[in-house]
């Protein structure tokens, strides 16, 4: 039977149970927001199963003792969203970390798998789906949603015994630290994409000039997206980018007139996007440029893919647990492993690729 808790004073007093780990998972809204809506805070503590509500006032700073005590192990499953809604909500995050999802891939049980699919492959337990995309900001919250939420947190502690024991079994406790540690540190330093302008297709088909435009816009769109909480595509969306950055209107007028036949396009905005268009950044001249590799880089990504594959097989990994297919692109291109390789993986992929690099 879960517990609903709706005051600080009901959440401190479990605190007194000093437990050695929590389980934690949270449900959010990020329809019309850039950052997610903390909504509600599972907790398992011991036998107890909290629901708390974290729109009533001081429960989010009553939740931040619970995040930063170091001394408590905090069990979540494919946190990385739920992290970001702890930062924005609590200004801190759940450390030590133990994530089931990436636990599990380590073991070799499975990559990207959702926590219904896990319990059940672990437990046997099979989990109902229906409130998966509720409204959980309304309240009261319905039956079948505090069931659905409690579920989510029940059956933590049964798959990080599982997992932990498999970890140990292989020597790979440290590859799950580093993996969540990593995706802590991300999320805590985000500052923003530095080169957004290379996750768009259609930057590869610009001159250098136009992508540098296109950086401008991005990045003043992701400063914009965040002051204002609203989603990126609200304040400028990707085709209207590249259609100015292709073709950069002469003046500010010009840009106006533009916008005015754009239905979704910032008029409001239109004097701080000419000014973002036309000031060049600090560091845009370092920029790395967009460009269609495929031809060039198909032949030695094969090998890396190859070797990558027969080694993942060799520690019982999944596809893509070891070294995706941007991280391998962007090793041919730096010619050194990229920063988002953990250390672990570059223990076991250095010596091994570092010879088939062309």
């Amino acid at each position: 039977m879960a517990t609903w808790i709706n005051a600080p004073d009901q959440l401190d007093a479990y605190r007194a149970l000093r437990p050695a780990r929590i389980g934690l998972d949270t449900e959010f809204i990020r329809e019309r927001t850039y950052w997610p809506q903390l909504a509600l805070v599972q907790m398992a503590v011991g036998e107890h199963i909290l629901l708390i509500d974290p729109l009533q006032p001081g429960m989010t700073a009553a939740l931040r003792p619970w995040l930063e005590d170091t001394s408590i192990t905090k069990i979540m499953h494919s946190a990385s969203e739920d992290l970001v809604a702890f930062q924005h909500a609590c200004g801190c995050l759940p450390r030590p970390l133990f994530d089931t999802q990436i636990a599990a891939a380590l073991c070799g049980i499975g990559a990207g798998m959702g926590y219904q699919k896990l319990v059940a492959h672990v437990t046997g337990v099979e989990l109902e789906k229906g409130e998966q995309r509720s409204d959980w900001m309304r309240r009261p919250l319905s039956q079948s949603q505090l069931h659905y939420a409690a579920a989510d947190v029940v059956h933590l502690f049964a798959l990080h015994d599982h997992l932990l024991q498999a970890l140990q079994a292989r020597d790979r406790v440290h590859w799950q630290e580093e993996d969540a540690n990593r995706l802590l540190d991300g999320i805590a330093n985000d500052s923003g994409d530095t080169w957004p302008h290379l996750g768009l297709r259609a930057a590869q088909f610009m001159e250098p000039a136009a992508q540098r435009i296109l950086l401008r816009l991005l990045r003043w769109r992701d400063l914009q997206a965040r002051s204002s909480d609203k989603p990126r595509s609200w304040i400028l969306d990707n085709e209207l980018a590249a259609l100015l950055a292709k073709a950069p209107p002469a003046s500010a007028a010009a840009l106006e007139a533009i916008l005015e036949r754009n239905p979704k396009a910032p008029r409001k905005l239109a004097a701080a996007l000419w000014q973002a268009m036309t000031t060049p950044l600090a560091d845009e001249d370092q920029a790395p440029l967009a460009a269609d590799n495929s031809d060039r880089l198909r032949a030695p990504l094969k090998r890396l893919q190859q070797a990558v594959a027969t080694r993942a097989s060799e520690l019982g990994l999944p596809d893509g647990v070891l070294a995706s297919r941007k991280q391998l692109e962007a090793w041919l291109e730096q010619r050194q492993p990229p920063a988002s390789l953990t250390a672990w993986r570059q223990q076991q992929l250095g010596q091994l690729l570092t010879p088939l690099l062309p």
